[in-house]
């Protein structure tokens, strides 16, 4: 995917309000004021979905004109492999737990300050949150997962990197057995973290989730690869020049609580997007254009 200047980043970025960007929520997108739970004025379906994001707001052109969109279809022609401890992640545990909020669009754990880090070529970016999709945005080579979380870095220049990471949904065992352990079980990252769910049930909500044991994900991730392409943010304003990293390593969840967090969260994801480099989609349609060939 081709990168954008940052010239032109910001200039897109200059005029965006905090409540149209969760994706680049707690980075310089995002200029709430102290203690305020913004709550997103665009969504998912109707008057503010997807399709009509670009007639909400002037800053939020590239949904609808961009030419390298997120999400998309990830198969091996759209990305490049690196193993993930390439990245050399490092995130430290919350003993005190993080805060946990109801955006309206998303719900996300706030992690500024917590020393998240990882390196993509070279250059540090910090851990600002994480936050969750449902269903998932990315289609692992056609298939879409239960979820995605997706983790925000930034630079100190405000360039930013995403964490892409698929969850899947894993049955708890009707019997239990002494001498026959299951080899998967449900993450207890996100076990703990959606245990709290309930508590911040209606948008502009916020809690404390219990002690986040981060190393757990840190150790999965760390254990596969990275499938890594450049692209944009998946919501308003859509903002090109976004370093992906999709994880090949999926966090589980028990039926029982992807259900809790599926009430709360609800469907929020965009459309898979174009291949990249190519025509956005809206401007196609709308243009009444042939549809490219396939590649």
């Amino acid at each position: 995917m081709t990168l954008h200047t940052i010239s032109h980043f910001f200039l897109v970025v200059a005029s965006v309000t905090p409540a149209l960007a969760f994706c680049g929520s707690r980075t310089h997108l995002d200029r709430r004021a102290e203690g305020e739970v913004p709550i997103s004025t665009f969504g998912y379906t109707g008057t503010t979905g997807p399709v009509l994001w670009t007639q909400l707001d002037a800053a939020n052109s590239l949904c609808s004109a961009g030419t390298d969109q997120s999400p998309i279809n990830m198969v091996p022609e759209a990305f490049t492999v690196v193993p993930a401890t390439d990245a050399q992640l490092t995130i430290p545990d919350v003993p005190e737990g993080a805060t946990f909020e109801n955006l309206g669009s998303t719900v996300e754990v706030v992690m500024e300050g917590v020393g998240g880090q990882m390196v993509l070529e070279g250059t540090n970016y910090t851990l600002e949150q994480f936050h969750f999709h449902h269903p998932s945005e990315h289609m692992d080579n056609g298939v879409s997962l239960p979820m995605e979380m997706h983790m925000v870095f930034q630079t100190e220049a405000a360039e930013v990197a995403v964490i892409g990471v698929y969850v899947d949904i894993i049955e708890s065992p009707t019997v239990v057995s002494l001498h026959i352990l299951p080899r998967r079980a449900p993450s207890t990252l996100l076990e703990t973290i959606f245990s709290t769910i309930g508590n911040i049930a209606s948008p502009g909500t916020e809690t404390k989730t219990p002690p986040l044991v981060m190393s757990e994900l840190v150790t999965l991730l760390n254990a596969g690869s990275f499938q890594q392409y450049t692209g944009s943010l998946t919501t308003p304003p859509c903002s090109e020049g976004v370093k992906w990293s999709v994880a090949t390593e999926k966090l589980l969840l028990s039926r029982a609580t992807y259900q809790a967090a599926r009430d709360v969260v609800g469907f929020n994801s965009r459309y898979p997007q174009g291949n990249l480099g190519e025509e956005n989609l809206l401007k196609i349609a709308s243009a009444g254009g042939a549809t490219p060939a396939p590649a």
